[in-house]
């Protein structure tokens, strides 16, 4: 087997689930119409964004390891990354906000910030198809 398309493969496993994660977790809070576990959601969102942030990197990470160097990425490549990266920085925020706020259930503003979170999923989602076909 070889290794380098196993950590390819491994790291990919773990981006997936992180999309997963950060795409229907905030999908399912919007249609079940904010559920009495919303706290322990948010932690589970932020743990996807996590996930999918320490996963791109490390298939950065896994090229400079193969190959010396990072991915030649140009274009709507470029573009896609950071896209992405905005998304998960604007995520991240907007879950910390949402801990630490503690808003009262049926808050207008709480059910704003999951749509958000669940535009942001998507869009990230979005973004990591123009990456992969366009680097």
């Amino acid at each position: 087997m070889d290794p380098q398309n196993l950590a390819y493969a491994l790291t990919q496993v773990a981006h997936n689930f992180g999309a997963v994660t950060v795409v229907a977790a905030p999908l399912y809070v919007v249609g079940a119409g904010r559920p009495a576990r919303e706290r322990l959601i948010l932690w589970l969102v932020l743990t996807g964004w996590a996930v999918q942030f320490a996963s791109g990197a490390l298939f950065g990470l896994v090229s400079l390891h193969f190959y010396g160097q990072f991915p030649d990425i140009h274009g709507i490549a470029v573009a896609a990354v950071s896209v992405k990266v905005l998304c998960t920085i604007t995520a991240v925020v907007l879950v910390v906000v949402s801990l630490r706020l503690r808003a009262a259930r049926g808050d207008r503003r709480a059910a704003l910030i999951w749509l958000a979170l669940a535009a942001l999923g998507v869009t990230a989602l979005t973004a990591a198809a123009f990456l992969r076909w366009f680097s």
